[in-house]
């Protein structure tokens, strides 16, 4: 007959429970033992993948007391419906459900013009709104400087800029160049305006229309479309709703976008 020995551990000496914790999609956990921070992506049979900001995914065990959460050790568990997946923002980010806004951040991200600010809010809105990082729009690069020396950027309240046509020897370029500094980072695309950084496909047009000098550019293109002239806020309406995701933008913006994004939340100047 077998025999068993009590436990003689004082109580004290006994580790204490820890919650259990589903391993719901986005939920954002700490493994101590490799200091790896993401999010939850994936929930099967005995592990957990996260996925941290930068992309990067790890798979662990789900073991008891493996994880923080806030900084409290707790044991992640399947949770009861199963495997899980995570679902993504429009940005291509992991979605957090439930996620409450944060308290907007001193920084700010300007953009030229309402359409930008449109843009933006659409595919980076769920992520801005995580990070408490706040859109305004400059309507016209001219006002940057009188904007950046009222803003008065800081360690504490950085600036991101989003400029239209940012390429070299242009006005645009002279601007920006006038007010970055170590707190203020102005990034541009080479698009002539934000319509163009939608892809053409996902409008159902073959390309963008070449516009010739000194024509309103989308009341040109609105001509060459065949769309109404008279109303190009329509013109961007049938746009921004083509617009589903970071997939049907194009890769000059979306860089931009994320670089700005990663500079006003930089933890060092937070």
């Amino acid at each position: 007959m077998r025999q068993y020995s009590p436990d003689l551990t004082p109580p004290w000496k006994k580790p204490k429970p820890v919650p259990e914790v589903p391993a719901e999609p986005g939920l954002v956990v700490e493994e101590p033992g490799t200091g790896f921070c993401g999010a939850v992506i994936r929930c099967e049979a005995g592990t957990v993948t996260l996925e941290d900001r930068f992309g990067k995914h790890r798979v662990f065990p789900l073991e008891p007391r493996g994880f923080l959460l806030e900084g409290r050790v707790v044991t992640l568990v399947r949770p009861p419906s199963g495997p899980v997946r995570a679902t993504r923002t429009a940005s291509g980010s992991v979605a957090v459900p439930r996620a409450r806004a944060r308290v907007a951040r001193a920084g700010r991200i300007y953009v030229e013009g309402r359409h930008d600010a449109e843009l933006v809010e659409k595919v980076w809105g769920d992520d801005l709104r995580i990070e408490g990082v706040v859109v305004e729009y400059l309507e016209g690069v001219d006002d940057l400087p009188a904007i950046v020396t009222d803003f008065a950027p800081g360690p504490d309240a950085r600036l991101g800029v989003l400029v239209d046509h940012l390429v070299p020897g242009s006005k645009e370029s002279r601007i920006a160049e006038s007010v970055t500094s170590a707190h203020a980072l102005v990034v541009g695309h080479p698009y002539i305006d934000i319509w163009q950084a939608v892809k053409p496909a996902s409008v159902g047009i073959p390309e963008w229309p070449q516009v010739p000098r000194g024509q309103d550019w989308k009341t040109g293109v609105c001509l060459a479309l065949g769309w109404r002239v008279t109303n190009t806020g329509e013109a961007w309406q049938r746009i921004l709703g083509s617009v589903r995701s970071y997939k049907d933008l194009e890769p000059e913006l979306l860089g931009r976008v994320e670089e700005l994004i990663d500079f006003v939340t930089d933890s060092g100047a937070a």
